[in-house]
């Protein structure tokens, strides 16, 4: 337990771990579809017959004040986690749902903290809305089919 990886990213970002902090943590670094509070314990409720919902919500509140996991906000009715807290923008297809990781190399610099008009800006998330490839391959195909 002590030598994964997801129980040294608790240790270094201050979290004490437990069984199911761990899990939780380790179900992120394997699960790269953003996924929300019920799709975690859902995904984990089997496995822990203990855990409750509001325990996966005030972990994955934990790991987010941190800085170990990503909180995104797509819209009010809608929050989801990303274990890869490296710089990165996030596509939101308004078809499907789904959340993308997009590593885009024209987009804002997402690294250091800095200072805006002597506001001291410590986080930064940028996501892009629109049509993932999947859904507009998909989309296009209906089109053709229509004709």
């Amino acid at each position: 337990m002590r030598d994964s990886e997801g129980y040294q990213r608790l240790i270094e970002h201050g979290v004490k771990p437990s069984v199911q902090r761990l899990a939780i943590m380790q179900y992120l670094m394997t699960h790269f579809n953003h996924p929300t509070v019920e799709q975690v314990y859902q995904g984990l409720c089997d496995k822990i017959p203990t855990l409750s919902r509001t325990t996966v919500y005030n972990t994955l509140r934990l790991f987010s004040e941190r800085g170990a996991a990503t909180m995104i906000t797509i819209d009010d009715h809608r929050v989801c986690y990303d274990g890869n807290t490296s710089p990165h923008v996030h596509f939101f297809c308004k078809e499907c749902g789904k959340v993308i990781d997009l590593f885009d190399e024209q987009a804002p610099a997402l690294g250091d903290s800095y200072k805006i008009d002597g506001n001291i800006v410590e986080e930064k998330q940028l996501y892009y809305k629109g049509v993932c490839a999947e859904c507009a391959q998909r989309q296009q195909s209906d089109k053709s089919l229509l004709q």
